[in-house]
């Protein structure tokens, strides 16, 4: 079925002219969506917002968590460990490259969100008006189908092939970045010691857990794909939502990693200026007399940014795209907690001997 309506759309996909109270809603959903893509704590925030309001829509909250760790990585830029290892060059090239990804989905998805919410207010379809917002064929058939059948996890994986798809070109192959992100020693280091987890905090009687994925092969579609919906089966298990979500609304996101692990971080250097790094941690635990590591807020750490447009153009032109849609079928183990506490150790070794390559030989 949504193969047909996708091969009906493309033959009728020049958008109609929009009557008056139309344009006023498309408008409408641009300023909101322009407003709020301010930064990542905007950003984040908007999808915990309208999830808070639209539980059906499992996405919303899937980008809220994943953006938070956005942030994270943004702030780790500027924090104690990453700082000791990378050029002020690299700092920036990392951070515009996170940025400019986050951006990019931000106003690519959330007019959708939107526009579904406006539906429901109407009580009629509204997306015929996405081809206003540049918004792929691909995505706008996949809401005309979740609008008569509500299969949620659908939708969900719709909007994670689509937003993987969306950034392909304009970031991942994007040759500014391919020369001073992907291209550069620290990011295949980076990859190989599986410096990056996308976590899912949660509290079990007490104690913050965490759940999730450690990334791997990031350039590549396929893989990013199968990650995003990994990661929607580990955070939709029925468990592990509910004490997200519940961490999630008492948590607000401010971009440091104090905001899970306040025994490890802090958004205030305890530092004393000039002194070599000392290694402080020892199974994810300060050492006595250990001071916390400094892990600013976003605010302190970066500036908004205004971004350029995005750029045209509509990735969808093949129908193996489809075959995405198909929900994982093995088995998940998303227990990231000792991977994650392993990632610290290689980093604060690295951050120690300030030499990274000397923990690969």
């Amino acid at each position: 079925m949504i193969k047909e309506n996708l091969q009906k759309n493309q033959e009728e996909k020049l958008a109609k002219s929009p009557t008056s109270e139309e344009i006023k809603i498309i408008q409408k959903i641009k300023r909101k969506t322009e407003q709020l893509n301010e930064n990542n704590i905007t950003r984040t925030k908007a999808y915990l917002d309208f999830y808070k309001k639209h539980p059906e829509i499992h996405w919303a909250f899937l980008a809220h968590m994943v953006s938070r760790n956005g942030g994270w990585s943004m702030t780790d830029l500027k924090a104690e460990l990453l700082t000791r290892l990378l050029s002020k060059k690299e700092k920036n090239s990392f951070f515009s490259f996170l940025e400019r990804g986050n951006w990019l989905i931000f106003q690519d998805a959330f007019p959708q969100l939107l526009l579904y919410e406006e539906s429901l207010k109407r009580k009629e379809s509204l997306f015929r008006l996405l081809p206003h917002f540049n918004v792929s064929i691909f995505i706008e058939t996949v809401w005309e189908y979740y609008w008569e059948l509500s299969n949620s996890s659908l939708l969900t994986m719709g909007l994670i092939i689509n937003e993987q798809n969306y950034i392909e070109n304009r970031v991942i192959q994007n040759q500014n970045y391919i020369k001073d992100v992907f291209s550069t020693l620290e990011f295949e280091i980076q990859d190989f010691l599986s410096f990056n987890q996308i976590l899912f905090p949660y509290n079990d009687y007490g104690v913050t857990k965490l759940a999730g994925q450690t990334v791997n092969q990031f350039q590549s579609l396929h893989e990013r794909i199968q990650l995003g919906k990994r990661l929607y089966a580990i955070l939709f298990d029925k468990e592990v939502l509910k004490k997200v979500e519940e961490w999630a609304m008492v948590h607000p996101h401010t971009g440091s990693r104090k905001d899970y692990w306040p025994h490890i971080f802090n958004d205030v250097h305890e530092e004393i200026p000039g002194l070599k790094y000392q290694i402080k941690l020892s199974s994810c635990n300060l050492k006595p007399g250990a001071r916390r590591i400094y892990s600013p807020k976003l605010q302190n750490a970066w500036k908004n940014v205004i971004h350029p447009e995005a750029e045209d153009g509509e990735w969808f032109g093949d129908y193996k795209a489809l075959g995405f849609l198909e929900e994982i079928e093995e088995p998940l183990i998303g227990n990231i907690e000792y991977d994650y506490c392993q990632t610290l150790e290689k980093l604060e070794l690295a951050a120690f001997a300030k030499k990274i390559i000397s923990i690969l030989d």
